[in-house]
Parts: structure tokens; C-alpha cells; sequence
């Protein structure tokens, strides 16, 4: 059994001037490598694959090539000793991976990678398949990370200290992270997920995993996946210069813009409570700023 870390996550209030009170609860900080809220949605999926005492055991993946998922996988995998596989979508980086900042750090942690061409990605049932049949005795790990056995593990995000609040917000993409909020919330809480992905089957998955109906999806502002636009980065830089917590710019950064507008705008109850968890993905910004650099943007600050 891999065990759950004894370590406090520090919830930080952030001064606002708002007729509300915003707090984030540090989850980045649960692990040096394995991100926030990934820590939580691997471990369970993992610690029910090593509990059946798999020969060889080998954990697969899907993800792009900045992906927080794939970074996280391969830490966990190099944190436990377990051999890692990652299906990398696209394969225009197949000669040259070792530029990126993300690959090249799970390589680091011995993740292997496969890489395949965008339209072969969209048939996972098919890969899945293929790779079941080279690797019978693997785990494999869906996009995101998000499955059952993800959102029973996101119970570990509340606690003793998150039950006083009204509101619970997290940013939504596969959609483990706020069905696991969700179910485990307590009966006086909302729970707000902002979404930085355009799908529309998203609210019924969630609904199917959580099995309750207090959750609410709110579209980001720019919600196409990994886009980064220049009020984002500005936002960001601001408030790590305000707040001195670091946020990434596909999840977090998007979260936390939205909710400050959502509150700017009176959209929560006056004098309410509003945690936000702050689900990690800080390695992104390297690939991030590799990005806005070649095209002569501001950076994210590091």
C-alpha cells in the first residue's frame, strides 16, 4: 500500500477588498513533483493495481506534450519505483523531444515514451487495446487521470479544515477533481468548477461520478484548452507580485481570474467564504514561457 503523506496543506487567505472572504488551500505543495491534485488521483488507482501484486507492474498513460499529467505520472512512477509509459499525442516531437521541458523531465524520471500521430490519439479504446495486448499485466491510466477510483481519492483534498466554507472551487478538465469535491463536500457547500476545456458531455460525467446535484460549471473566459492569452499572463504575474502564489496558465491561472471577476460582479453570497484549491501544474509554466518567448509575449514569471 502506498501511504497518504502527513503533511498539513496551509490554507492562505487573499486579501481582496471584495465583500467576500477568498482563501487557496496549497495543494500544490502536497509534493515536490507529483502535482496537487494528481498526487490524490493516482493513488488510489494505483494502490488497487499494487494490491493485486501485478507481475511486472507498469503504469500507461495518455496525455500532450506539456501535459501535467504526463509530468505527474512519471514522478509518481520514479517516487514508487514503478516503470512508466507515456502515449504522447502527436508525433512532431518524436525526433526531438528532449527541447521540451516537460518530456524532458519524465524522461528523466524513466518514463518511456510512444508517440502517435493526433488522429490515431482520438481512438484511446483502440491504443488502449494495443497496448493491453504488449503489456498485459499494466495499469492503464486514462487522459487526466480522472476515473472512480480518481474521484475516491480526491476525498483527501477535504478535511476538518475545508468544512467552514460556503464555496469550493477548483478548475475543471477531465472532470475528476470537482465530482470528487463534489460528492465529499458538506451539505451546506456550492461547488464551483470553472472550466478551461470546451465539452458539453462534461456536466454529465461529473453528475455520474459525484452523484449530486450541488456543483455548478462555469465556463473560463478563454476556455480553449492551453490557449494563453496575454490578460492571462498579466494576471498572473500580478498576482504572484500581490499574493507570492505561484499559478499555472492553463488551470489555475484561469481559475483564479475568473473567480476574482465572478466576485468583482457580486455572483457570491455577501460576507460568504470562498476556498479555491490551488491543484498544482506549476511545471507547465517552463513550456509555457518556451512558448510566449518564441513569439515575443510577456512571460510568466518564474
Amino acid at each position: 500500500m502506498l501511504q497518504i503523506p502527513e503533511h498539513k496543506i496551509p490554507i492562505v487567505e487573499i486579501k481582496t477588498g471584495f465583500d467576500v472572504r477568498i482563501f487557496i488551500k496549497r495543494e500544490d505543495l502536497i509534493h515536490p513533483t507529483i502535482s496537487g491534485n494528481k498526487f490524490w488521483k493516482l493513488l488510489f488507482n494505483v494502490n488497487q493495481y499494487m494490491e493485486s501484486k501485478p507481475e511486472n507492474p507498469l503504469l500507461i498513460t495518455f496525455g500532450g506534450a506539456f501535459s501535467n499529467h504526463i509530468a505527474s505520472v512519471s514522478a509518481f512512477g520514479k517516487e514508487f519505483g514503478i516503470p512508466t509509459i507515456g502515449i504522447i499525442r502527436g508525433n512532431e516531437l518524436k525526433n526531438n523531444w528532449q527541447d521540451n521541458p516537460t518530456l524532458s523531465e519524465a524522461s528523466k524520471n524513466g518514463m518511456q515514451f510512444f508517440f502517435v500521430s493526433r488522429e490515431d490519439y482520438q481512438n484511446k479504446e483502440q491504443l488502449t487495446q494495443k497496448f493491453l495486448e504488449q503489456y498485459p499485466n499494466s495499469l492503464i491510466i486514462p487522459e487526466g487521470g480522472s476515473n472512480e477510483m480518481a474521484v475516491k481519492g480526491v476525498q483527501y483534498m477535504l478535511g476538518n479544515d475545508t468544512k467552514d466554507f460556503d464555496y469550493l472551487c477548483t478548475a475543471v478538465g477531465t472532470g475528476g477533481t470537482i465530482a470528487g469535491i463534489s460528492r465529499f463536500a458538506e451539505e451546506h457547500q456550492n461547488v464551483i468548477g470553472i472550466k478551461v476545456v470546451k465539452d458539453n458531455s462534461l456536466e454529465n460525467t461529473i453528475s455520474e461520478w459525484s452523484r449530486r446535484k450541488n456543483f455548478e460549471l462555469i465556463d473560463a473566459d478563454e476556455h480553449r484548452y492551453g490557449k494563453i492569452s496575454d490578460e492571462n499572463v498579466r494576471f498572473i504575474n500580478w498576482f504572484y507580485n500581490e499574493y507570492q502564489v505561484p499559478l499555472d496558465p492553463i488551470y489555475t491561472g484561469k481559475m483564479m481570474q475568473k473567480i476574482f471577476d465572478l466576485a468583482e460582479k457580486g455572483f457570491f453570497q455577501k460576507d460568504s467564504k470562498i476556498l479555491m484549491f490551488h491543484t498544482g501544474g506549476l511545471q507547465a509554466i517552463k513550456g509555457a514561457n518556451q512558448f510566449l518567448k518564441s513569439k515575443g509575449r510577456e512571460p510568466i514569471a518564474e
